[in-house]
């Protein structure tokens, strides 16, 4: 038996256990699926040739979390194509918000709303290592830039409450901002949502929403890469079922949502804490959609070709009003449709000439419904003629979601609802958000601050813990990483 086990190969997953190999110890990596990567899988689910991202298709922390920058991808050779714009957001009439690299570009663009636009990012901008420290970190320490951490705190207040239209005049700049804080999958107009949209927005503008070159895949494949070059092993296609398999090991460590813990391990849990992970929340889901398409897609507003990512919903009452039916456990005639084109950086992904096209829709939870046509109706809105290029499609319904990554209850790929108490106190309130009462069990998950996205900074954080409480070594994580 390894001193540590690790359950799940997700980016958390694999960062914990490339950090525990990395501190000299032996480590073993167990995963369900038949191949590895868990949210960051790269497949040719519709035609030959084509190569869709499973889930995570776009990348804002690549470039960004501290442990990426630590492990640097790009040395372990996964190449990060970076979009001229990092997202858009069409609206009808052939007009639209595009989130440029270029910060000072995207408020031109947006007219007489391009001041506030430039008001509200260029502080964070110009600090956004700090803005990544604080949203990144275990919510449990002080951040260390305060002045940072105000700025970032009013503006995410501003935006999670009625005053949210204040800033804004016109209704391109608003919605711009409204479609990436729906990647929370709850109404815009929350704390949790506005926060997400500021650091991924602010993200846009410094280094970029990375596509690997050749499909997500790239990010899990360099993180076994060098687990295996460390002495370590993974193992697919391996089922945990029971915690007791690993009951020598000195450290078991779970890339798992609450609900998977509990089936493998409840009868061992105390009451009381199996009782609260039982109460966890999961939230909204989404039904994905893949496309091989015969060509590009046909957008109506320029520069939209150059995106690598579009929201499409409309304007931001429309964004409002998707969500909400959403939460309520109702189908939106029109839903939030999150989309990405690799393509317009990432020439390998389909024959020449051909392009995949990534999509999900947020549906209600658990959902078994086939939204493909309301999604066809989302993007025709934007792209008249899309429709005439499809080749062929893949569906995963909500309810399917579970099928490929078990973390996904009821479709929710975020892990858990992003409420306002669960964005501080995933999965229970605990100062160590990371031990479970079992000793040497810890969660390492997207269940698990900060959160979700592939960043490996839950299973950075809980690595920290398992070094120091199970093996008395107090190196950074950090440090560790940079080291040959």
């Amino acid at each position: 038996m390894p001193d540590v086990v690790v359950v799940g190969t997700g980016p958390n997953g694999l960062a914990a256990a490339v950090i525990l190999a990395k501190a000299g110890l032996s480590v073993e990596v167990y995963e369900a699926q038949d191949a590895a990567g868990g949210g960051s899988r790269t497949a040719e689910l519709t035609l030959p040739g084509f190569r869709h991202d499973v889930c995570a298709g776009a990348h804002p922390m690549a470039l960004a979390a501290p442990f990426f920058r630590a492990f640097d991808l790009a040395a372990h050779g996964v190449d990060l194509l970076v979009p001229e714009a990092s997202f858009a957001h069409p609206m009808d009439g052939g007009t639209a918000g595009i989130a440029w690299h270029d910060l000072e570009r995207t408020a031109d663009g947006l007219g007489r709303d391009g001041d506030a636009w430039r008001a509200l990012f260029a502080p964070l901008v110009s600090h956004w290592e700090a803005v990544v420290g604080l949203a990144m970190s275990d919510l449990r320490r002080p951040p260390k830039d305060l002045l940072t951490a105000v700025r970032f705190g009013l503006r995410t207040l501003e935006q999670g409450s009625p005053l949210w239209n204040t800033r804004f005049h016109g209704e391109v700049a608003a919605a711009l901002l409204t479609g990436v804080a729906t990647h929370a999958i709850t109404p815009p107009r929350r704390v949790p949502a506005a926060g997400a949209g500021l650091m991924l927005t602010t993200l846009a503008h410094a280094g970029g929403w990375v596509i690997p070159r050749g499909g997500s895949q790239a990010i899990p494949d360099a993180l076994i890469a060098e687990l295996e070059r460390l002495g370590g092993r993974v193992h697919t296609g391996r089922r945990v079922d029971s915690l007791g398999e690993f009951d020598d090991a000195r450290a078991v460590m779970l890339d798992l949502a609450p609900a998977e813990l509990l089936r493998i391990a409840g009868h061992r849990l105390p009451d009381r804490y199996a009782k609260r992970l039982s109460h966890f929340r999961y939230g909204g889901a989404a039904c994905k959609v893949d496309f091989a398409l015969s060509g590009p897609v046909p957008w109506q507003a320029e520069g939209l070709d150059r995106a690598g990512t579009l929201h499409l919903v409309g304007t931001r009452a429309e964004a409002m009003a998707a969500e909400r039916a959403v939460s309520a456990g109702r189908h939106p005639e029109r839903p939030y449709v999150l989309s990405i084109q690799p393509g317009v950086v990432d020439p390998t992904r389909a024959p020449e000439g051909m392009h995949t096209f990534y999509t999900y829709a947020h549906v209600p939870n658990g959902s078994t419904r086939d939204v493909s046509e309301a999604i066809i109706a989302q993007v025709e809105r934007f792209a008249p003629g899309f429709r005439d290029l499809i080749l062929a499609k893949h569906v995963y319904t909500a309810a399917e979601m579970p099928a490929h990554n078990a973390n996904y209850i009821g479709g929710d790929i975020s892990a858990g609802a992003m409420t306002l108490r669960q964005f501080a106190f995933r999965p229970t309130p605990r100062w160590n958000p990371y031990a479970t009462p079992l000793p040497g069990v810890y969660l390492c998950s997207a269940s698990t601050p900060p959160g979700p996205g592939v960043h490996g900074m839950s299973g950075m954080h809980a690595a920290r813990h398992v070094l120091r409480q199970r093996f008395d070594i107090t190196t950074d994580p950090l440090e560790l990483l940079r080291r040959n």
